[in-house]
């Protein structure tokens, strides 16, 4: 801290330290105030090496006219960033008040974000696709419920992954992923009705329905069936994807599997390891998820029958 200090001093910024926020990695976020104005200041000193990706991503996404915001000064040798302040007002805080017009400005820039350079990204591949969700039996099965697969448990099991990773990547691929984007990492400005994105350094190149399901199944807040899916067929319309409605959902429903297997073990992992216990409170909804797409699916029964035990 007393480092951050020091270098917010020599910049110019004198005023106490006003905590905003940490996230699920080993950020912190402190927001400095003075009579005329405000920013925010990311420390990221336990991990500098995502400052560089951050900053990249945040200029592709400028390029892209995608919301965020701006970084005014950047201490990459110690991990620091400073940051427009764009206030405290998140998705998630506005559930109750018009969320379906703020859905739609957030659709709307899941289709911008699909603009944003990709070059030299990481791609969401086959393999990546299968580490992910191989975190689920690692960290939620068999460290969080103590449980360890059989022999044909695990073939059950490694084959309906399999299935899983198949259906992703027969969507259209090649598209920038935010990969959290969700209530929670989406900010609001009331004044101009816009959306800002929040936390991208994690950015990918992937399936087409990837941001949608992140924000549409978002695993902090359950929204309506049926809203879920007219909001996912308007996506689907203003891209002008050429396939019926059946085979889209169907696309949206195995990513959203991929996607919350992940999150089983990733929000396991951060309790067990981090002492994050927090992200456990959603691992209810998480399964509620993971649980309803199963059962519509023939090759995925196995999987709901398995979690049951």
């Amino acid at each position: 801290m007393s480092k951050l200090k020091e270098w917010l001093n020599s910049i110019g910024y004198t005023q106490e330290l006003e905590v905003v926020s940490a996230d699920a990695s080993f950020r912190k976020y402190y927001r400095v105030k003075s009579s005329s104005s405000s920013v925010v200041v990311m420390d990221s000193s336990l991990q500098k090496e995502t400052l560089l990706p951050f900053i990249d991503i945040a200029n592709r996404l400028y390029e892209a006219k995608v919301k965020s915001p701006k970084i005014l000064h950047s201490n990459l040798e110690d991990g620091f960033l400073v940051m427009e302040d764009l206030g405290s007002t998140h998705l998630f805080n506005k559930l109750d008040d018009d969320f379906e017009l703020w859905y739609a400005e957030a659709i709307d820039n899941i289709v911008k974000m699909q603009n944003t350079d990709i070059v030299g990204l990481p791609n969401y591949d086959e393999a990546f696709l299968s580490f992910e969700m191989s975190l689920m039996q690692e960290w939620y099965l068999t460290k969080y419920l103590n449980i360890n697969l059989d022999h044909k448990q695990q073939i059950q099991l490694s084959k309906i992954l399999d299935y899983i990773v198949t259906e992703v990547i027969s969507q259209p691929q090649g598209l920038f992923v935010h990969r959290d984007y969700h209530s929670r990492n989406i900010m609001l400005l009331e004044s101009s009705s816009e959306v800002v994105v929040i936390d991208y350094q994690d950015a990918r190149v992937g399936a087409i329905t990837y941001d949608l399901v992140s924000l549409l199944r978002d695993v902090y807040v359950e929204l309506n069936p049926t809203l879920v899916k007219k909001m996912a067929l308007t996506f689907k319309n203003s891209k002008n994807i050429d396939v019926d409605n059946d085979t889209f959902m169907r696309w949206f429903d195995f990513m959203g599997l991929q996607r919350h297997i992940k999150i089983l073990g990733v929000f396991a992992r951060l309790s067990i390891r981090d002492g994050k216990d927090d992200y456990l409170k959603s691992i209810p909804l998480t399964l509620k998820y993971i649980k309803e797409v199963s059962l519509k699916y023939e090759e995925t029964k196995g999987l709901l029958r398995l979690l049951e035990k």
